[in-house]
């Protein structure tokens, strides 16, 4: 196993490269080139510069998050031959510096939702929430027109103002589509790229939709084992495989996390891990809680368990996690959850900064603690009496 870190970029993350190397047991970041459009082959010189500034700060970079595939693609539209094919000379530049693994998703449009950026919880922390009925009630530009005031002038991948011109274009497109023809695109796709992926021993790693339900009639496929299945068997090569999210398959109730991980790991189908926690509020509502277990509805120990029991070799981060220790304190009207009557005076007393530029979800304390609570999970599992676990010194 190998524990990593998104980093989103010089300029587009305030969390430094020297920080995240202070991590314990963190051996790179997953790390992507944000304003390069859909559809578009990145160029060499800026991967060359960003893997370069990542090696000079004495972290690994292996895994691109995200080369994201163009509606073209997943619509099956005129031109999207032509953006196949900037999608393959990307992995071919990728390859010659040393990336193994890229982690991408076929979601229609739109990459996530929330409902909140920052939902404030009773211990004085903030995190995401996602609420079904409020995001029932606004139109997709609404919910950008929230993330952009709340997000501190960073832009947030997926709801990007390009995108959002679009948006009524693409409702349209995928109004009428049924799921066989999504599939059908999702194959043409991967028969294409996965005979390269191969050439070039890079794992593609698809990252389940999140939230696993509907949102504004787009429809909503790699959400459940049965789905993962399906995709995975789309294209049988081992390099066609599967970002394990926990936090977007988890948000699925009662799914069974464990589960997958040993029947898609056991198959060496998963190549990279998201692993975060979450806390059920009903069936459908949820918020993104710290990754120790009992914080959340799901069970780390088990989930950590199944990784190591099936051997898995790849790459870990954690991911989403709280705004902790005052990282971030947002005093925006109309966007807070719950607050104590004790965080208002403490934030008072202490005149803590307000509107901090962070990336909601991203911050480096909450997700430093995540961090190294997984890699103690995982040397738990690793000295504990699970003889197909790999040793620590096991790390490709």
């Amino acid at each position: 196993m190998k524990l990593t870190f998104r980093w989103f970029g010089e300029n587009q993350d305030p969390i430094s490269l020297r920080e995240i190397r202070q991590i314990p047991g963190m051996t790179g970041v997953v790390t992507s080139l944000l304003d390069i459009p859909a559809g578009e082959a990145w160029p060499e010189e800026r991967i060359s510069a960003m893997v370069a500034q990542v090696k000079s700060a004495g972290l690994e970079v292996e895994v691109i998050e995200s080369v994201n595939i163009h509606e073209d693609i997943k619509l099956g539209a005129a031109g999207r031959d032509e953006k196949i094919e900037n999608y393959i000379v990307t992995m071919e530049r990728l390859a010659r510096h040393g990336i193994k693994c890229i982690c991408y998703n076929m979601m229609p449009v739109l990459d996530w939702a929330r409902s909140h950026l920052y939902y404030d919880l009773p211990d004085g922390s903030n995190t995401m929430r996602y609420e079904a009925a409020f995001i029932a009630n606004l139109s997709p530009e609404e919910l950008a027109a929230r993330y952009a005031e709340e997000s501190d002038a960073y832009e947030m991948p997926g709801w990007e103002p390009e995108r959002m011109k679009k948006i009524n274009t693409y409702l349209a497109a995928y109004k009428d589509m049924r799921e066989e023809t999504f599939y059908a695109n999702m194959k043409y796709f991967l028969d294409a790229i996965i005979p390269h992926a191969e050439r070039l021993d890079i794992k593609m790693a698809v990252h389940p939709d999140d939230p696993p339900q509907p949102i504004f009639g787009l429809p909503k496929l790699i959400i459940s084992r049965d789905n993962i299945r399906k995709y995975l068997d789309l294209n049988p090569s081992p390099h066609n495989g599967l970002t394990l999210c926990t936090g977007s398959l988890g948000a699925k109730k009662g799914a069974d996390i464990p589960a997958m991980i040993r029947e898609f790991g056991n198959e060496k189908r998963i190549h990279f891990a998201h692993v975060r926690n979450l806390r059920f509020e009903n069936e459908t509502d949820f918020y993104e809680s710290a990754h120790y277990s009992p914080c959340g509805s799901l069970d780390m120990y088990e989930i950590i368990r199944a990784f190591c029991d099936t051997g898995f070799t790849g790459y870990i981060r954690p991911d989403h996690g709280r705004m902790i220790w005052d990282e971030a304190r947002q005093a925006r009207s109309g966007h807070r959850g719950h607050v104590s009557e004790s965080a208002h005076s403490l934030e008072a007393e202490n005149n803590f900064p307000a509107n901090k530029k962070v990336r909601p979800g991203y911050g480096l304390y909450d997700r430093a603690i995540g961090a190294n609570y997984l890699l103690g999970l995982w040397e738990a599992c690793v000295k504990g009496d699970s003889p197909p676990c790999p040793s620590r010194n096991s790390r490709r």
